[in-house]
């Protein structure tokens, strides 16, 4: 340590003029008491004091609890942090202690700017959880105002309520459609945040991917008939269909980026593959190795579409609802609620997505997870 090597010099060299030249601000310190020996000036400037003043205190005045410190810092020869005050005025410190014939050398740096950053990021993102958390909890009281707003206007729509005439008909369509884009807008909302507070729960369990997809896709025919759009399932791809992984939340994913496809898509088919990816593309993708690793341990979905596609601009931060100031408006904002939602899922499932998109040529969705129990067990 350049400080033990100093020391070793103390016989020939001056001891004043040695911690001069010391990089931090230094405490020559009594053991006993506490009583401040000598100090250099970067010392009188971090404390704003001079030199005279500051040797006639006892350390404990300069720093708070400083000898209890010192004694933590020499013991385990750790650095450790603690508070200090100038003029009334409280900052954090940096200490360093080593204790050598009953004297404290203590270094000790200004970190106030850096850790009121730590403090700050911890601060917020406490009150970012307690935020979700409030929000999930009051999804109900917001959601219900809507269902009875959609299921009103669609009782008035039929009728139910006596006949309506041409005008009476066009506004109440209106109500009830902008009612439930309302709905669809704030159930992803809501999702996503009760995702970011912690309220989700995994379960893993051995099941049928193939089975699992077939029912996603069934349950999106009134939209695909809607649009005469098809979903090409290839099944034919020699891959372990039984997988480990939690059935809910992959459910929940493939629900949402179907639904996009679907959206993105006027014309055509929207095509899903199954793959087992190699190792060396896995590990590309960013997603960590387990230990033993095969052919079979990671699975890749795909889903591919011939719609639209998304721009460059729209690809930035898609996956990040709340980098999206610059360009909020209701189809975006849906949008990357719900792949922020996947995002969010896909890397509780320690996997990884990503978009390949070219404009007015489509969009392909990839996912790649862990599939198998020792691959999963190893990254919960």
């Amino acid at each position: 340590m350049q400080l033990m090597n100093l020391l070793n010099l103390f016989n020939s060299i001056n001891l004043k003029n040695v911690i001069q030249y010391l990089p931090d601000a230094l405490f020559v310190v009594q053991e006993a008491d506490g009583k401040i020996l000598q100090i250099n000036d970067k010392a009188a400037k971090i404390f704003e004091l001079d030199k005279e003043d500051l040797e006639n205190l006892n350390f404990n005045n300069v720093v708070i609890k400083g000898m209890e410190l010192a004694y933590q810092s020499s013991l385990k020869d750790v650095a450790v942090i603690g508070g200090a005050a100038v003029n009334n005025d409280e900052f954090f410190v940096e200490l360093n202690a080593t204790l050598l014939d009953d004297l404290y050398f203590i270094t000790i740096r200004d970190v106030t700017a850096m850790t009121n950053v730590l403090i700050n990021a911890e601060k917020s993102g406490r009150l970012n959880k307690d935020k979700n958390l409030m929000l999930s909890k009051l999804a109900g009281d917001f959601k219900s105002p809507l269902q009875s707003i959609m299921g009103f206007s669609q009782a008035l729509a039929d009728g139910l309520g006596g006949e309506i005439n041409e005008k009476q008909q066009k506004y109440v369509k209106i109500i009830s459609k902008n009612a439930a884009d309302l709905y669809d807008f704030m159930d992803k909302f809501f999702e996503f945040t009760s995702i970011e507070a912690g309220l989700l729960t995994t379960s893993y369990l051995v099941f049928d991917v193939e089975n699992l997809i077939q029912n996603v896709i069934k349950s999106f025919e009134p939209q695909l008939k809607q649009k005469k759009l098809s979903i090409d399932f290839d099944t034919e791809t020699p891959i372990n269909k039984a997988i480990y992984s939690d059935e809910n939340i992959l459910k929940t994913i493939l629900t949402h980026i179907i639904e996009l496809s679907i959206n993105l898509t006027e014309l055509g088919t929207i095509s899903i593959e199954l793959s087992n990816p190699e190792l060396a593309f896995v590990a590309n993708t960013g997603v960590k190795l387990i230990k033993n690793a095969n052919d079979t341990s990671y699975l890749q979905i795909r889903i591919v579409d011939n719609g639209v596609g998304l721009q460059e601009n729209e690809i930035e931060g898609i996956f990040e609802p709340y980098t999206q100031l610059d360009k909020v408006n209701k189809k975006n904002l849906v949008r990357t609620f719900s792949l922020g939602t996947v995002k969010e899922l896909v890397t509780r499932l320690n996997g990884t997505v990503w978009i390949e998109t070219e404009v007015m040529k489509g969009s392909a969705f990839n996912i790649i997870i862990p599939v198998e129990k020792g691959a999963v067990a190893q990254d919960e």
